[in-house]
């Protein structure tokens, strides 16, 4: 049975936009608070030394610590992490710029799951292992809804730039 738009009550037809307001302004700012906070993060040694089995696994970036130490690593991480955030937020005022914060987002939560490959350990080892995530698994898995996000603030932001305004989904 089909249920036709125009006999929904009036209430939800009203509510639509207000919800799909809510949830694009949750959808960025909320990604733009867990990127920066966790760049904060990335300025304690507690941090540089949590990413560091991350990163030192990892055929892509594992050379970087022949270069840099562990916590200048992090350190370097954590302000691009903030910069990507504080991009992110300024949508209403420089679109343009804030499609190119959500493209390093993307970039960056690409990297992390990149992980989920190279990582000893993503498996649970007391059940067999793969499929069944371990913390550090579930962990990483988290970011294919980040990327998903980061993805579509950035398709908000191009489309604020092509349009002129930077108010196009929100």
């Amino acid at each position: 049975m089909t249920v036709k738009a125009n006999t929904l009550p009036a209430v939800l037809r009203n509510a639509e936009p207000a919800v799909k307001s809510t949830g694009w302004i949750l959808a960025r700012y909320g990604l733009a608070l867990v990127i920066g906070w966790i760049g904060i993060c990335k300025f304690y040694p507690y941090e540089a030394h949590n990413i560091e089995p991350l990163v030192a696994n990892s055929p892509f970036m594992g050379w970087l610590y022949t270069v840099f130490s562990v916590e200048t690593f992090s350190t370097m991480l954590g302000v691009l992490e903030i910069a990507t955030a504080l991009l992110i937020i300024a949508k209403p005022w420089f679109p343009a710029l804030s499609a190119f914060g959500s493209a390093v987002a993307v970039l960056l939560f690409a990297s992390t799951l990149s992980f989920l490959f190279t990582t000893p350990g993503v498996g649970e080892s007391s059940e067999g292992g793969f499929p069944l995530l371990s913390m550090t698994g579930q962990f990483l898995i988290k970011d294919v809804v980040l990327i998903g996000v980061s993805v579509l603030t950035l398709a908000d932001s191009i489309g604020a730039v092509v349009h002129g305004t930077a108010r196009s989904a929100e």
